[in-house]
C-alpha cells in the first residue's frame, strides 16, 4: 500500500463536510437478461486514487466504462462533479482514459502522440508545445520525444499513453489494466511512478485491475467487487486487516479460514472474547470481536499465514495447535509451511528465511507446533 507522508492524512470519506467528485447513485446496468452492475451506490473523492478490484465478469470494466460514457446506466444516475454525466457524450467530459494496448500512433512520434490530442482541442496553439514539454519531464521521457513508438521500451510506451492522457488535464482519468503488458519487476517499478504521478499533477485516478498486489500498493481506497456489486470499500490497510466477510479474506492475499461455532463464553470472559469450537477433539480458538457473534452460531476464523509462528517446541500462546508439515513452498524472502492439524485441515504458516537453507531446522514431515495470538485473526460471520 502507499503510505500516506507523515505530515498529511488524506481521507476525505471520513469527512463529513467532504463532497465526492464521483457519485453513483443506485446504478444498475444490465445486457439483456444479465445483470452488469447491481443497484451500486458508491462515492469517489477528488484526488483519490481508486481501485476497481475483482474477478473476471464481476463488473468492474463496466463501471468505468460507464464513467467514460461508453455505457449507460440502465437505472441510477452517475454524478460527476455535481453534473449528471448520463447525457454527456465521452468527447465533452472531463475524464480520460488509458487503454491497456496504450493505443499509440505508430507513425507519430511521442512528442506527437502527447500533442495529438491537444491540437484537436481549444487549447490555444502557442500553449501546446509548453503543455507537451511538461508532460514528457512529468513522465521522464524528454530524450525520447523525438522517437517512434517502435523505437522505445514497453515501460516508456506506457509513461507516453499516460502523458497524452494527462496533457488535457481531466478532472478524472480511468487506467484499465495499465501495467498488464508488462513484466513483474517492471510493473513494481511503474506502480511508484504512477504513485508519484498522481500525486504531482491531483488528478483523481480510478484504476480496474485483478492485481491484488497492485491495488493494495498503488491505492488510496479499494473497492473489492463481486457479481456486480460492492462486496467491501476501504483502505488497503483495512481490506487485509479486517474483511467484512470469507469472500473479501479469501479474494485479497493468503490466508487460513477455520470454520467453527461460537461457545458460550466462560466466566470472567471479556466482552469482546469468542471461543471457537472447530474440532470435538481440539482445543476451541481464542479469538477477540468487536460485535462478538451469538452463542452457537456459525462463524469462519480467518487468519494471515504471516501471523502464525511455526516452531519445533510448544510455545505459551493464546491459541497452539499440533501438526505435521506436509509441503513447504520456498519464496526466497520467505517460506510458507503447509501444516496438517487434523484431517481434512491445513494451515499455512509463514517464516522468513533469515538462515541460509543449511541452517534451518524445519522440514518436510516434521511435527511442529503453530501459534498465535488471540488478536491475530477475524472472526466472520458471511
Amino acid at each position: 500500500m502507499a503510505q500516506p507522508r507523515p505530515d498529511t492524512v488524506f481521507a476525505p470519506w471520513d469527512e463529513p463536510d467532504a463532497k465526492p467528485l464521483i457519485q453513483f447513485k443506485n446504478v444498475t446496468k444490465r445486457f439483456g437478461d444479465f445483470t452488469a452492475i447491481d443497484d451500486l451506490t458508491l462515492d469517489i473523492y477528488a484526488q483519490e486514487f481508486f481501485a476497481l478490484l475483482g474477478p473476471s465478469g464481476c463488473g468492474k470494466t463496466t463501471l468505468m466504462r460507464m464513467l467514460g460514457g461508453f455505457e449507460t446506466p440502465t437505472e441510477g444516475t452517475i454524478l460527476l462533479d455535481g453534473v449528471d454525466i448520463g447525457p454527456i457524450p465521452p468527447n465533452e467530459r472531463p475524464v480520460n482514459m488509458m487503454f491497456q494496448s496504450y493505443a499509440l500512433f505508430p507513425h507519430l512520434t511521442v512528442w506527437d502522440n502527447i500533442a495529438f490530442g491537444l491540437k484537436r482541442s481549444d487549447m490555444p496553439k502557442d500553449q501546446i508545445g509548453d503543455r507537451v514539454e511538461k508532460m514528457l519531464k512529468l513522465t521522464q521521457l524528454g530524450k525520447f520525444a523525438k522517437r517512434k513508438p517502435h523505437q522505445i521500451s514497453g515501460g516508456q510506451r506506457q509513461r507516453v499513453a499516460l502523458a497524452r492522457s494527462l496533457a488535457k488535464a481531466p478532472k478524472l482519468l480511468l487506467l484499465d489494466e495499465p501495467l498488464g503488458a508488462l513484466d513483474k519487476k517492471l510493473r513494481n517499478e511503474t506502480q511508484f511512478e504512477l504513485m508519484d504521478i498522481q500525486e504531482t499533477t491531483g488528478t483523481t485516478f480510478v484504476i480496474v485491475t485483478h492485481d491484488q498486489e497492485e491495488a493494495m500498493t498503488v491505492a488510496s481506497r479499494v473497492a473489492v467487487m463481486t457479481e456486480g456489486k460492492l462486496a467491501q470499500v476501504a483502505t488497503p490497510d483495512q481490506i487485509y486487516e479486517a474483511p467484512n466477510s470469507t469472500y473479501v479474506a479469501d479474494f485479497i492475499g493468503d490466508v487460513n479460514l477455520i470454520e467453527g461455532t461460537v461457545e458460550v463464553q466462560a466466566k470472567g470472559a471479556k466482552p469482546t472474547d469468542v471461543s471457537i469450537k472447530w474440532s470435538p477433539t481440539e482445543t476451541p480458538i481464542d479469538a477477540t470481536s468487536d460485535t462478538p457473534p451469538p452463542a452457537a452460531s456459525t462463524v469462519t476464523f480467518a487468519i494471515r499465514p504471516e501471523k502464525v509462528a511455526i516452531s519445533n517446541e510448544r510455545p505459551e500462546a493464546a491459541n497452539v495447535m499440533e501438526g505435521k508439515i506436509l509441503d513447504i513452498a520456498y519464496l526466497g524472502n520467505i517460506s510458507t509451511y503447509h501444516v496438517e492439524v487434523a484431517p481434512g485441515l491445513i494451515i499455512k504458516a509463514q517464516a522468513t528465511n533469515n538462515r541460509r537453507i543449511s541452517r534451518r531446522n524445519l522440514t518436510w514431515e516434521d511435527h511442529v507446533y503453530l501459534s498465535w495470538t488471540d488478536t491475530a485473526g477475524v472472526v466472520l460471520t458471511e
